[in-house]
């Protein structure tokens, strides 16, 4: 299970050019354990019952992404992030009636107040369930990598 999908999918050294540079791809599951680890600084134990895997697992996944960062940073790689197994939390969308803008937010972050867009409060769920039949405990599996997109299970290959 991941919180978020990332926000810049490559990081290079700067000034080369990133055909001309070997890349490393980090899983989105493996960048999920590094944010949980080493940016919130959990122990292995919460951080696991974050990701919905054994601490074991966990451990694997960890050090893994620790590797594949530090043979970036030290051999002066690029490093892609994608594809990856893991479990997104659903999706809820909705629609401001006086912009007509539409946006997602993920579950269990309560009803936004303001549209992002115009600031108005005039705001209509329009995801279909209408806020009924789904709990907030249902997860949605993600096979590309997307937010919410491609329902089931399986290997992200999300390419950019």
């Amino acid at each position: 299970m991941i919180d978020r999908m990332p926000g810049c999918r490559l990081f290079k050294p700067a000034g080369t050019p990133t055909s001309a540079l070997e890349e490393v791809i980090l899983s989105v599951d493996e960048l999920e354990a590094l944010r949980l680890a080493d940016y919130e600084g959990l122990y292995q134990e919460s951080a696991a019952a974050r990701m919905n895997v054994s601490r074991q697992t966990f451990g694997r996944i960890i050090q893994s992404a620790r590797r594949k960062v530090a043979s970036a940073l030290v051999e002066a790689k690029a490093l892609r992030i994608e594809g990856g197994t893991f479990e997104m939390p659903d999706q809820r969308t909705f629609t401001c009636l006086d912009c007509n803008h539409a946006w997602s937010v993920s579950w269990c972050t309560g009803r936004p107040p303001l549209c992002p867009s115009c600031g108005g409060v005039n705001l209509h769920r329009t995801d279909g369930n209408g806020g009924a039949g789904r709990g907030h405990g249902q997860r949605r599996r993600c096979l590309r990598g997307r937010h919410g997109r491609s329902a089931g299970i399986g290997q992200g290959t999300e390419n950019n």
